[in-house]
């Protein structure tokens, strides 16, 4: 990992933990123990450092992703091992960054393109898969729920629809996710869901 990358993911992290904007930059400076001048030497601004934080977050994930759906058996545990993925990685983060998030045009843009683009291919093939191996029914139209598995995402973390403070985003997305996977399985795709749902406490 080159010395960027070693900042951005503390950075990130301390994002995660704490929100975007409940450090300044000279509070990340002094919190990541580095020069100024080397601050400076790698971002531009607040703006450009939260860009590259986030397209680093995004690598992460992406890498994080292809590795994961590597240990799954079948497409009904891909897209289970995806929704436990997904829980775990909210559950993980402070509700209000990706609140403060949404006010850095250009980094929320990257976040939703990698959403709209990666998410959605991913989910399309493993639907795809899973309907050829009778795990998913044959007369979903899969353009349309890899659609709505996105546009429920987008509808999860809009603060508007879901308050943070009133709604645990974890529980959100397994209530919006988790049945809706079992809604489009065959009845060999829904007793492996049932499976995995009770092996992993869901």
């Amino acid at each position: 990992m080159t010395f960027l990358e070693t900042i951005l993911g503390e950075i990130l992290q301390l994002f995660k933990r704490e929100g975007i904007e409940a450090n300044s930059e000279a509070d990340i400076i002094q919190k990541l123990d580095i020069r100024q001048s080397t601050y400076h030497e790698l971002f531009q601004n607040k703006q450009d450092m939260v860009l590259q934080v986030i397209r680093f977050d995004i690598d992460q994930q992406n890498h994080k992703q292809q590795e994961l759906l590597k240990t799954a058996k079948n497409p009904v545990e891909e897209i289970m091992l995806l929704l436990v993925d997904g829980i775990k990685t909210i559950k993980d983060i402070n509700p209000v960054f990706i609140t403060d998030l949404q006010s850095y045009p250009d980094a929320w843009q990257a976040s939703l393109e990698n959403l709209a683009n990666n998410n959605q291919q991913v989910n399309a093939e493993i639907l795809n898969r899973g309907v050829l191996e009778g795990y998913f029914r044959r007369d979903i139209n899969l353009q349309l729920v890899t659609k709505i598995i996105l546009e429920q995402f987008f509808m999860m973390i809009n603060p508007a629809v879901f308050p943070p403070d009133k709604y645990d985003l974890a529980e959100v997305f397994r209530s919006i996710y988790l049945y809706y996977v079992r809604g489009i399985c065959t009845d060999q795709g829904g007793k492996m869901a049932e499976e995995f749902f009770t092996k992993n406490n869901l």
